[in-house]
């Protein structure tokens, strides 16, 4: 049967002398398994339509598990993501994790949300925020949004937390017990991780933020996930080791001015008003 479908090429393998296997992300067929015959040849006709992040539109006759490309007409390449470090490492990563992570029935809307995670990182938005609030669609899509809002312990809601994966998200400080290793967020953390939770990734803007409130939020999420999910993922060791790297650098090399803005004095005022759409 032939099928027409718009995706996303969240992975790209090598098959055979002179061939790709591309997994699309597609929005009504969920993670569609493709052979692109030829791919790996220079003069290849459909080459690009198998290189990872590539949005196309794909033609492909399906039989059995695998389907094998008819046609195909590139939508944006997203070449921009595959140059430098920053954007194959956390697109890479982004992608790794979408394919790991997601169900068919999470199909539609995390293809939205990886579509709009990429033309946010093409435009040169903060990639360590962009990815923060990618990973939590990702959290929400499998099924494993933390309570923000309210003490996973006790209930208690309007009062001082602390981050809690084991526990379920919030604690507050008296049912902190149930988890000493909790983390203290200031309050910059817990507001984005609560506007990250209810926003759609296509309505992203410009957002600044403080080094001190990135490493907060990528360190509870990244341990939510962890804690929750247990995916080992490739990509995430080399994001790791250049988030790490990034953070040994003052701020004002470890990213273009064009994406860390001069900030303010406290992280109340850092993190409000910056998102738009």
């Amino acid at each position: 049967m032939l099928y027409r479908v718009e995706g996303l090429v969240i992975r790209s393998t090598d098959y055979g002398e002179g061939n790709k296997i591309v997994t699309l992300l597609t929005p009504d067929f969920g993670k569609q398994g493709i052979v692109v015959r030829g791919a790996k040849k220079l003069k290849s006709r459909y080459g690009a339509l198998a290189q990872l992040f590539t949005y196309g539109d794909y033609s492909y006759y399906k039989g059995g598990t695998l389907g094998t490309l008819n046609s195909g007409e590139i939508i944006r390449s997203y070449q921009e993501l595959r140059q430098g470090l920053d954007g194959p490492a956390y697109a890479a990563y982004a992608a790794e994790l979408t394919d790991r992570a997601m169900d068919d029935e999470a199909a539609a809307y995390l293809f939205h949300q990886l579509l709009a995670f990429q033309t946010a990182l093409a435009e040169g938005k903060d990639p360590q925020i962009v990815v923060c609030a990618y990973e939590m669609k990702v959290i929400a899509a499998a099924g494993y949004e933390p309570n923000l809002d309210e003490c996973a312990g006790c209930g208690r809601s309007n009062v001082p937390f602390r981050f809690s994966p084991p526990a379920g998200g919030a604690l507050c400080h008296s049912c902190a017990y149930r988890d000493p290793g909790a983390l203290e967020l200031g309050d910059g953390a817990w507001r984005l991780l609560r506007i990250f939770a209810g926003m759609d990734m296509r309505r992203l803007g410009n957002i600044s933020v403080k080094e001190n409130t990135k490493k907060q939020l990528r360190l509870a999420l990244r341990r939510w996930m962890d804690t929750h999910m247990g995916l080992n993922l490739k990509s995430r060791g080399f994001l790791d080791q250049l988030e790490k790297y990034g953070e040994m650098l003052s701020p004002d090399i470890a990213a273009p001015p064009s994406r860390i803005k001069p900030q303010p004095d406290s992280d109340a005022a850092d993190d409000s008003g910056e998102i738009s759409g």
